[in-house]
């Protein structure tokens, strides 16, 4: 009985999947075997999602009744990305104590008036297999929020409550007045010197002003800062006109129905003022120079210390991410690129750059030259780092004036396409990332109202011809340098000698003459 059983099993998969598709193996078993190329029998019809025309690439942007922009992007997938970003950063700090913006920072997420600590906010966001983070800059702060879209409600609602609730407690307050102390100590100890030398070169290049005011808290202002400067600060800057709420991952009216709920007729804990006091001064290029005497040779110790070394950065004012030349400005900066000399290369590296070919190939004592372009609302800085021995730190202030005036002569078509290149490469891989996609959207919509979509950008880059880059070059040269300076500085020429050397045909250094070295 069971063995006709059987058989009838076996004639009845070979009448459905046909005798070539069936094989019988020694075991007694069977095992269809059917190409992935023909549908399966007895299988509904598959639905696949489709596009129409744009609709899905749009980031849809509304105003609500009180001022609040909301931004979506829509992408497929489980989880989304939510934030905050607020036109508020270092900046606008000209009328208080440096160090407010960094003082958020840290205290953001902390207890509100929904949740009593920090813990509890993120056991919430656990539940949605959410991430929260604060992220300030010179002139945006951010905070943003990874969970799964079903939790999306909750997301809003903490938000909400971060940013316009906070407690203040003073124990808080205490915990980050020692995070901020940790985090300047860490500053000067740390073998990479770039986040220093960026502070420095804003601080000689906006002197006093805008974008030159510190981003680290001094550390002479670090009890100065209580609960009422904070609520000062807050009332005039945390505004829903100066904010946007932007989420990628989500449908726009669902984001819409959650910002009209838990941000439109909430009050701050802060109060409302009806006449803001907000700085709204213009950045003001003043060029001039920073330099920090520091011995370095204990900066990096063990069985491999890295070499003892002085670090230069020169800049030139470019112009802010508003004007048409911004544009050729990034093409420029990626056309001059570099990187350390230890890089291992390989594709996207920048092997190609100008500042591999004719500084670190050329001058093995170099250990770094890179190009750096920080861009702002009314202004922006174009800058060289470079690193050497303390020895040779004449000779390579000379090589960066070089590369400088070389920059205003005609680029090579093979060199200008493969920057161009690389730059769209370079914007189209960073926006897979989701969290990208939001911190485009929301610095986006929070500076221009809108949003120029990455085809639009490609396009734009690739418009971008030779004599776009030696008018931007042409112009870019006639403003004073900048020039930070940190390490073992005997060497380092005069101010006054860099400003000739980039003023002249060659870039190079007036001769100096010592009858003793």
């Amino acid at each position: 009985m069971a063995t006709h059983m059987s058989r009838c099993r076996t004639w009845s998969r070979v009448q459905r999947y046909g005798i070539a598709a069936y094989r019988k193996y020694s075991s007694g078993g069977g095992y269809p075997n059917i190409s992935l190329s023909t549908p399966l029998p007895g299988i509904p019809k598959p639905l696949f999602a489709s596009v129409d025309g744009q609709e899905k690439y749009e980031t849809k942007i509304t105003t609500l009744e009180n001022g609040l922009k909301v931004a979506s992007q829509n992408k497929f997938g489980q989880f989304c990305t939510v934030g905050i970003l607020v036109n508020s950063g270092s900046r606008h700090e000209a009328k208080y104590p440096s160090g407010i913006a960094h003082f958020l920072e840290k205290l953001a997420f902390s207890s509100t008036a929904q949740y009593g600590s920090k813990d509890e906010i993120l056991l919430t966001l656990e539940k949605h297999g959410g991430i929260c983070d604060c992220q300030t800059s010179r002139d945006t702060t951010m905070y943003a929020v990874s969970a799964e879209v079903k939790g999306l409600d909750t997301v809003v609602s903490l938000l909400s409550d971060a940013v316009l609730q906070p407690r203040l407690l003073d124990e808080e307050l205490e915990m980050t007045r020692m995070a901020v102390r940790f985090e300047l100590e860490d500053l000067n100890m740390r073998p990479d010197p770039e986040p220093l030398l960026t502070e420095m070169i804003h601080a000689a290049a906006y002197r006093g002003n805008t974008v030159g005011l510190p981003r680290f808290c001094p550390a002479e202002n670090v009890d100065k800062i209580d609960k009422n400067l904070l609520h000062s600060y807050l009332r005039n800057y945390y505004r829903p006109e100066r904010m946007v709420l932007a989420g990628v991952g989500i449908e726009h009216e669902q984001l819409v129905e959650s910002a009209r709920k838990y941000l439109l007729d909430v009050k701050p804990v802060w109060g409302t003022s009806s006449a803001p006091n907000v700085d709204l001064s213009v950045a003001q290029y003043t060029g001039g120079i920073v330099k920090m005497e520091k011995d370095m040779s204990d900066v990096s110790l063990g069985p491999t210390p890295i070499p003892e070394l002085t670090h230069i950065m020169i800049g030139l004012e470019s112009c802010s991410y508003l004007e048409d030349d911004f544009i050729p400005f990034a093409v420029l900066n990626m056309m001059m690129g570099g990187g350390g000399s230890f890089s291992a290369g390989g594709p996207g590296k920048g092997m190609f750059t100008r500042l591999y070919l004719n500084v670190l190939n050329r001058h093995h004592w170099m250990y770094n030259a890179t190009s750096y372009h920080h861009s702002y609302e009314d202004s922006g800085l174009l800058c060289i780092h470079a690193s050497a021995d303390p020895r040779q730190v004449r000779e390579m202030v000379e090589i960066i004036t070089r590369e400088f005036i070389q920059m205003g002569g005609s680029a090579g078509e093979m060199e200008l396409e493969r920057a161009k290149t690389q730059l769209k490469s370079m914007l189209m891989m960073n926006l897979e990332s989701r969290p990208v996609i939001f911190e485009d959207v929301g610095r986006q919509v929070l500076s221009t109202g809108k949003r120029k979509l990455p085809h639009e950008l490609c396009h734009l880059i690739s418009s971008v011809t030779a004599g776009d880059i030696k008018r931007v070059t042409t112009k870019m040269l006639r403003s004073k340098p900048a020039v930070a300076a940190l390490g073992d500085l005997m060497e380092l020429p005069s101010y006054e000698h860099i400003q000739a050397a980039l003023s002249s045909k060659d870039g190079r250094l007036p001769r100096t003459y010592r009858l003793f070295r």
